[in-house]
């Protein structure tokens, strides 16, 4: 069983950055590719970034390109989402998740994520 947990959300303004964080408890994330999605008011949930638990790579939306960085520290059981140059359409609630599967590439589907975190504000005013 993994449990993970979400921080760093908040209110910040356009062109502004955060650091959001995903601590993992009940087994490690070593192994386990890892992603961030998020969920805007009155929409589906969507894929944002996500990283394999072998090589690192990384794959990212395109609408995050290029302003967000996901990346993992495994000997902290952690993984980030720094998010640069931040657009008032990137609020959401941020969820945090992992695919124990051991798949050799970045998990996009989200039907392929079997533990999810339980999501952190993100509001970029305008």
């Amino acid at each position: 069983q993994v449990r993970l947990v979400e921080s760093g959300g908040g209110l910040v303004q356009t062109g502004g950055s955060l650091r959001l964080s995903c601590a993992a408890s009940g087994r490690t994330l070593r192994s386990a590719n890892m992603g961030w999605l998020r969920q805007a008011p009155g929409k589906e949930r969507e894929f944002v970034a996500a990283i394999t638990w072998s090589s690192g790579s990384t794959t990212y939306a395109d609408s995050v390109k290029g302003r967000f960085t996901i990346s993992r520290d495994n000997a902290k059981n952690t993984v980030y989402l720094q998010m640069n140059s931040l657009k008032p359409e990137d609020t959401a609630v941020y969820y945090c998740a992992a695919d124990t599967s051991f798949r050799q590439y970045p998990v996009v589907r989200q039907i392929l994520y079997d533990y999810w975190g339980q999501g952190t504000q993100v509001t970029v005013s305008s």
